[in-house]
Parts: C-alpha cells; sequence; structure tokens
C-alpha cells in the first residue's frame, strides 16, 4: 500500500509522524508522503521538520517515508512561488489543495496548480474540462480521494480524467489513524468511480511510476 497525502500534527492532523508510520507499517504499506497543510505562515516552519523526522524514520524501518507539503487556500497568483519555496525548503512531493465540493477554495487554484508543476492536485472536485486535459499534458496526477465530503465528487473526476488522458492516484487524505486505507477500502473507493476493475492497480501504479520519478 502507498499513500501520498496524510497529515500530521505539524499542520491539522492527530498524530506525531512517527506514530503514523509505524501505525501504516503495522497494515503493511511500502511508502507514505506526510503533506501537512501549508501556507505563507508556516510554510519554513513545517517542511525542514517533516524533511528532518523523514530521514530519521528512512533509516529506521521499512515504510519510505516522503517529506512534502500541501499548499492549502493560498490565493491563485501566489500558488506558484509557494510551490518553488517548498521545493527549496526540501519538500519532495508537493500537493495543492484542489478546488473542492465542500470548502470555499478560491477559483483558479487548479489551473494555477497545474501550471506550477505541483506533483499531485488534492480532491480537485470542481475540475474543468480544459484544466483536466492541462493536467494530462503537463503529467500533473489528480487525486481519488477517501476524504469525507471530498470523495463525493470521485466520479466527476474519474470520468475526466479518463476522457482526457490524466493519471490518477488514489490517497486517504488522513487526519487521524481512523482515515488510514485498508487495501480493501481503499479498493472499494477505487471501485466507486466507475472506473472498472482495475482501477485500484492502476492508481496504485501510477502512485509507484510517481514515487520514482520523485525519489
Amino acid at each position: 500500500m502507498i499513500d501520498l497525502h496524510i497529515h500530521s500534527l505539524f499542520s491539522d492532523g492527530e498524530l506525531f509522524p512517527a506514530e503514523i508510520v509505524r501505525r501504516l507499517e503495522e497494515m503493511g504499506y511500502v511508502c507514505v508522503a506526510i503533506t501537512d497543510h501549508v501556507d505563507s505562515s508556516n510554510l519554513d516552519f513545517v517542511i525542514p521538520r517533516l524533511v528532518a523526522v523523514a530521514a530519521d524514520l528512512n533509516e529506521s524501518q521499512a515504510v519510505k517515508v516522503i517529506p512534502g507539503a500541501e499548499i492549502t487556500h493560498m490565493p491563485p497568483k501566489l500558488i506558484d512561488s509557494s510551490v518553488t519555496k517548498a521545493r527549496e525548503l526540501g519538500a519532495r512531493i508537493v500537493l495543492v489543495h484542489g478546488e473542492t465540493i465542500v470548502e470555499p477554495v478560491a477559483k483558479g487554484t487548479n489551473r494555477e496548480a497545474i501550471l506550477s508543476g505541483v506533483d499531485i492536485l488534492a480532491h480537485p472536485g470542481l475540475l474543468s474540462v480544459e484544466d483536466c486535459k492541462l493536467a494530462a499534458d503537463r503529467g500533473v496526477y489528480l487525486e481519488i480521494t477517501a476524504r469525507q465530503g471530498h470523495c463525493l465528487a470521485n466520479g466527476r473526476v474519474a470520468g475526466l480524467a479518463r476522457d482526457c488522458g490524466a493519471k490518477l492516484v488514489l490517497n486517504s487524505d488522513a487526519h487521524s489513524p481512523h482515515d488510514f486505507m485498508t487495501r480493501q477500502f481503499a479498493n472499494m473507493v477505487a471501485q466507486g468511480t466507475g472506473l472498472g476493475g482495475n482501477a485500484f492497480e492502476e492508481m496504485l501504479g501510477n502512485s509507484r511510476d510517481l514515487i520514482e520519478k520523485l525519489l
């Protein structure tokens, strides 16, 4: 199992990174990205600490830990510079909090995230056809999410990705241990997109491909 979107107590999650990784190790995971919410107020605080703890944990246990960030509710015109700054600080994977149906994310966030070269556009439920095509052209991965509320638009995101040729990854957007996905539950979320019997394995393969590009 792989999950490239999990939050620790460095933002609004409940657990220390070490406990996240230990719990996922017990569940048979091979890789996890800790991608706490950041904006310009905490970006330079959170990312260096995730980089440090990832280095420690990667020397000590079997789950590969990728330090990252989820740029959240930044005005669209500031997304590109925020992505650049996150990478400079050591984030190996950068997500942008997409235009979801359950939060007032600024219109234009999806487009600016894709143009900035973000790795994953998280739960982009209000994705347009044009932005989906742009994501496909630029190699930006679109997220299918298990997160309550955000997941209500999974079918739309999956259908657009299928039509446009964009690549999908499946993540939990976990904030507590109750959110961690078993393989069985992840498969059910994938099946819920309507993409067919191999949807979960295809998304898992995309996650593996993305990890290879990042590391």
